[in-house]
């Protein structure tokens, strides 16, 4: 691929904004903490092999298991030989990269950083423990259409986000998906090296893919986003049958019998499954795209609604969404130091916890939470409120938990809304954070070094905006911020948020008991809900305050 050409133009930059004048228009997100590290950094530094064995083999490269040192989570490494790879490769690469870094979705495998030394790319993403969805085919033969449902609605929901981001995967097969957890059937999409950015009504040209997977207009050379549908049609089929629908002896054979599109279910292993997925897999795999339904259509189809099993809630939902309408913060820095923490320093423990919470609120499983899905979550909790005083509160939650401004809460944003602050605020995750600012290990960070760190690919108009970010922060006025400075914002970012729901879930108490009527069990559930949510959170805030005193004491 020549820099310049026709396809290298096809790819724009994730994440356009226009010239920021006023750090209040300053805007980040999950990609911006994807740390590319200098030749300088060592990989050694960071992470420690558990041992030799290969997790997988490509053309360019392997993949290893290793710890990370700060938080002793295993994740998986991916080794490339730059010596192997062609200019359009290394091209290649860094838009996969690109693409990965702002991708932000549960089921899209997570990149961390990047290494590079004289010999070798380092691409540092999430460790999934169950191996590759192909392997689990051959070792069960065929899968229950409930476990296949669960599988294809988290494939989905991962496709129906990249298209909504504007992404066609191109790639989609069983090789490509790894199970994150055997017993849940959790999976992570991988390998987006074949991806592309497109607009409505473009169609796509280049002829890639796999044999068994691949649409039959990809062939032709004139598809849209719609080739990943019929891709998980295929993938459908194989799941519930342990086979192809299109056999052959080899590529060419295969490929012949894709145009043909006829997919037939007289086999003995088709008789016990129910016509609706039959149904449904037709829809997916309709030889005109046109008539194929789209990721998002899919997820609403009967067989899908009616096959998914509904998760226990197990109060999860609920922790979350109080802990999300604790949060707020106006200050830049603040919000900066918490998406780095959370998109970097999270255990799986926790991640889990928050995915599966995101997930019970995101009901049409878009990979977006909006005001909608919010305010039926709040609905269930919170059944005393009115609904003008439920869209008020939804409002409000969005405007400080919404970080980008685009109307959703992603995932990430959820995850940094809702994670208990008073465990992840811990002295060794601030230190990191600290130093993830502070490019010159100097013990200080400057407005240059906020810069560096926060402006990948952003018009900045001024530097006034740097000025004012380190200005939160900067209690002795000398221009840095130390990091005692730094543990002091997050801390006060503790208080104070803690303050402002104690006193604003007290005044809620307070108007409903002077308006509370005689004889309303709705509303006295409500109510008794609040008091102890308020009891909770007061007795919270003080043992908080206990612990805060006692760190700044030492």
């Amino acid at each position: 691929m020549r820099p310049g050409s026709r396809l290298e133009k096809q790819f724009e930059p994730m994440m356009k904004l226009g010239t920021i004048h006023d750090k209040e228009e300053f805007k980040f997100g999950k990609g911006d903490f994807v740390v590319e590290h200098s030749q300088k950094e060592k990989l050694s530094t960071y992470y420690t092999f558990e041992n030799e064995k290969v997790l997988g083999q490509g053309s360019f490269g392997m993949v290893q298991k290793a710890k990370h040192k700060l938080t002793g989570e295993m994740r998986a490494i991916k080794r490339l030989t730059k010596e192997k790879m062609s200019v359009s490769a290394r091209i290649r690469l860094n838009y996969e990269i690109d693409i990965l870094k702002n991708l932000d979705h549960p089921n899209i495998l997570r990149l961390y950083e990047v290494f590079e030394d004289k010999k070798y790319i380092y691409l540092v993403t999430e460790f999934c423990q169950g191996g590759e969805l192909f392997d689990e085919i051959i070792a069960r033969g065929k899968f229950s259409e409930r476990d296949a449902a669960h599988v294809i609605k988290q494939l989905l929901s991962a496709i129906s986000y990249c298209h909504t981001r504007k992404i066609c995967h191109r790639d989609l097969k069983p090789e490509n998906i790894l199970i994150d957890n055997k017993e849940t059937l959790s999976i992570k999409l991988i390998d987006f090296g074949t991806s592309q950015k497109f607009e409505d009504e473009e169609k796509m040209e280049l002829v890639l893919g796999t044999a068994y997977y691949i649409a039959p207009e990809v062939l032709k050379g004139e598809y849209d986003e719609k080739c990943d549908v019929w891709s998980i049609g295929v993938i459908l089929y194989i799941l519930l049958s342990g086979e192809p629908p299109f056999p052959g002896g080899d590529d060419k054979e295969i490929l012949r019998n894709v145009i043909q599109g006829k997919v037939s279910f007289t086999r003995e292993v088709w008789k016990g499954r129910s016509e609706e997925v039959k149904s449904f897999i037709k829809k997916m795999m309709k030889m005109n795209s046109r008539d194929r339904p789209t990721a998002s259509e899919s997820l609403q189809h009967p067989w899908m609604l009616k096959t998914i099993d509904d998760v226990a809630d197990d109060g999860i939902t609920q922790e979350a969404l109080r802990t999300l309408r604790r949060f707020r913060t106006n200050q830049k820095l603040q919000q900066a130091a918490l998406t780095y923490i959370v998109c970097q320093l999270l255990t799986k423990e926790e991640n889990d916890k928050l995915k599966e919470s995101f997930q019970l609120i995101d009901k049409d499983a878009d990979g977006f939470i909006s005001k909608d899905e919010l305010k039926a979550g709040f609905r269930k909790i919170y059944s005393h409120l009115s609904e003008k005083d439920l869209i008020r509160e939804v409002d409000r939650v969005f405007e400080k938990a919404d970080l980008d401004g685009d109307g959703m809460i992603d995932y990430s944003e959820w995850q940094i809304s809702c994670v208990q602050k008073e465990k992840v605020l811990k002295e060794d995750r601030l230190v990191s954070a600290f130093k993830h600012f502070d490019k010159k290990n100097q013990g200080k960070i400057s407005a240059t070094e906020i810069k560096q760190t926060l402006s990948q690919g952003k018009k900045i108009g001024s530097s006034d905006v740097w000025k004012q970010i380190v200005k939160e922060a900067d209690k002795d006025g000398d221009g840095y911020i130390t990091f005692p400075e730094f543990k002091e914002m997050m801390t006060q970012f503790l208080r104070q948020s803690e303050m402002i729901d104690r006193l604003t879930l007290q005044s809620s108490l307070s108007a409903q008991s002077q308006k509370k009527p005689k004889k309303k069990p709705a509303i006295e559930g409500g109510m008794a809900l609040i008091k102890e949510e308020t009891e909770e959170h007061v007795q919270g805030t003080e043992e908080r305050k206990e612990s805060v005193d006692t760190a700044a004491a030492q």
